[in-house]
């Protein structure tokens, strides 16, 4: 049986209706081609070594996190919370902060970046283009303009050494590996993300994208919930933390 400390260690918020957690870079959320366990299967065993239930756990996912990153995940323990906060979610009613580790400034080293994003399923990879002069979705050959969405985030460098920075992001809207391939698309590249142009790995296997803080609203409670992670433990984390 998983030790209950496994996850316990990583709860950073945990009522009747909610539990957060600080996801490990290269945990998978939830089950796909690989068959590894996942997430949502720990935290499953979690609640029920912890309260003692018997029979199946409910837990719910009304947001996701690409397995290479690390930090925030909201999971729902009613259908209740469910059903609301994927809504919230969908409206972006919940504010998301990450801190992203890159290989070059960004220039301005403020602002915000609008694309349209193009999601390659084939490749489980997104592709960023600029809007077209009247701020439109671009032309684009072989894409169908119904197939673009529109992806926007603020940015702020708040660290630098002497090889990366470090950003702090706001997410506008959440479109499928968003800041990967808009910072990609501005010649910025995410350490160890080799799939958006970083050329090395890293030795976890993650890469160094964290969802550090995440602000919003009790779906039940209606209490405002705020809650921030700790970054992944190594050499490059600690320096900037």
């Amino acid at each position: 049986m998983m030790s209950i400390d496994y996850i316990a260690d990583r709860v950073l918020y945990e009522d009747n209706h909610i539990i957060i957690i600080n996801k490990l870079p290269g945990e998978i959320v939830q089950a796909d081609k690989t068959g590894d366990v996942t997430l949502l299967d720990d935290v499953k065993a979690y609640l029920k070594v912890k309260y003692n239930k018997p029979g199946n756990v409910f837990l719910g996912l009304p947001h996701r996190l690409d397995r290479p990153t690390s930090g925030i995940v909201v999971l729902a323990r009613t259908d209740k919370a469910l059903s609301r906060l994927s809504e919230m979610f969908r409206k972006g009613e919940v504010d998301k902060w990450y801190w992203a580790i890159v290989d070059k400034p960004m220039t301005p080293p403020s602002g915000e970046l609008r694309h349209f994003i193009y999601r390659d399923s084939s490749k489980n990879k997104s592709f960023a283009y600029r809007p077209a002069s009247d701020g439109r979705a671009p032309q684009l050959k072989g894409i169908r303009q119904t197939d673009l969405q529109e992806a926007r985030l603020s940015y702020e460098q708040i660290g630098q050494s002497e090889k990366y920075c470090l950003l702090n992001i706001k997410l506008l809207t959440g479109r499928h590996h968003q800041i990967r391939c808009q910072l990609a698309a501005c010649g910025v590249h995410i350490k160890g993300d080799l799939k958006y142009g970083f050329p090395r790995s890293n030795p976890d296997g993650g890469i160094c994208l964290h969802s550090h803080e995440v602000s919003f609203i009790h779906p039940v409670s209606k209490q405002p919930v705020h809650v921030v992670a700790p970054t992944p433990i190594d050499r490059i984390w600690s320096f900037f933390s």
